[in-house]
């Protein structure tokens, strides 16, 4: 009897694996990644740049991790990059991609070529947005093809904030650089700060040129004198004075923002719930440190791979409904199963709070209750948004 137990055991294997790979055989996945080199011009400080393959490497990665799982199922990844700084080329390239049967396509690019290649394509393709940080695409234009794996600044800047309310550093000084990016991220602090209660005593606006290394120790202190406050928040996006704020303010107080302790999408620090093998993997294929962009270029591929292999099928209309639907969940390293909102497309995630070589805390903080998901606590909720047309 337990001679045939073991063998209907084994003959129930046979089947399965013969089943599955019957079902499985041969599906072939590919998928382009849309890059927009863009010139920032000089920033004043010497801070290190973004690697100039910011996000293709995180969707290297990621086909390579698809591939690992993918060939027990038979199902096979393939990447089509392309990056330049013609708006133009992009919307060729992605174009003529569509024209030879691509239906999946990671962009990490301007708000405006975002929307420009999304809108010269048919509905039947998927988009990812893997590097437009800007609300309105998430409030305002939000689109049933499209999906956002960075988070908005309005993420981060409530991860941020959730923090400061916990530790009771309430009065914020806020200094804001001149570039409307810097513009876009302080609005969503303010927002972020009406939010949880945090109060702003003084706002100011960076508009100098003038060369910080050295100069810093006497125009800071002027800069930021003000009777009282808790901690300054600094929006310099490009990073023109922002490394220059921390120890030269008036009052000594912490610095935060996109300098000092920030909310970011990844960073180097993270290691926990299995991230440290994902940096490991990462640095051996690039020879440096995954970033925000890398994490999202990687987290949109992966999105796909998990759809394709829960469902079995590789056409777009099938694998963007999986994606959308509450059956989805993808295993991001961040100590969370990561989904997707139904009402924007943005990527549900936890903001870790960093400093260059520690990881301080991750929000949302223990205690910001949400009635459904408590990653909803950062960034636009469902009711907070102007999306009527993401589900037509």
């Amino acid at each position: 009897m337990q001679f045939n137990s073991k063998r209907n055991k084994l003959t129930a294997a046979i089947l399965l694996w013969a089943a599955t790979s019957s079902v499985s055989a041969n599906i072939e996945v590919e998928i382009s990644y849309l890059q927009q080199e863009i010139d920032n011009g000089p920033v004043l400080s010497n801070i290190l740049p973004e690697p100039e393959d910011a996000g293709l490497k995180g969707a290297e990665l990621a086909i390579q991790d698809s591939n690992t799982t993918g060939r027990f199922l038979k199902h096979n990844y393939q990447l089509n990059s392309f990056l330049s700084g013609s708006q133009e080329q992009l919307l060729e390239k992605a174009q003529e991609q569509y024209t030879q049967g691509v239906r999946f396509f990671v962009v990490n690019t301007s708000e405006q070529t975002l929307q420009l290649i999304i809108k010269s394509l048919a509905k039947d393709a998927l988009f990812f947005n893997a590097g437009s940080r800007t609300d309105q695409l998430r409030t305002e234009t939000c689109l049933p093809n499209l999906l956002h794996t960075i988070p908005s600044r309005s993420m981060l800047n409530d991860g941020l904030a959730q923090w400061l309310k916990t530790k009771r550093l309430q009065k914020v000084l806020m200094i804001t650089g001149s570039e409307p990016n810097d513009k876009a991220y302080s609005a969503a602090f303010k927002r972020a700060a009406k939010r949880f209660g945090l109060k702003i005593v003084a706002e100011k606006q960076w508009s100098f040129d003038t060369d910080l290394r050295r100069t810093a120790q006497k125009e800071m202190p002027l800069f930021t004198q003000q009777r009282d406050y808790d901690v300054v928040f600094v929006a310099d996006e490009r990073g023109d004075f922002g490394e220059y704020v921390l120890y030269n303010t008036w009052l000594p107080r912490p610095v935060v923002g996109t300098q000092g302790l920030s909310p970011v999408t990844w960073h180097r620090v993270v290691e926990q719930h299995g991230a440290a093998q994902l940096q490991s993997r990462f640095e051996k294929l690039s020879e440096r440190w995954m970033n925000s962009k890398d994490y999202a270029s990687w987290a949109a591929i992966r999105s796909v791979a998990e759809a394709v292999t829960r469902t079995n099928e590789n056409d777009a209309t099938t694998v963007t409904n999986y994606i959308r639907s509450e059956a989805f969940e993808l295993a991001g390293f961040k100590g969370r199963k990561l989904s997707y909102r139904e009402w924007n497309g943005q990527l549900r995630q936890p903001i870790p709070l960093i400093h260059p070589r520690s990881l301080v805390s991750q929000s949302p903080q223990e205690g910001f209750l949400h009635p459904t998901n408590e990653l909803d606590t950062l960034g636009f909720d469902q009711k907070e948004i102007n999306c009527s047309n993401i589900n037509k």
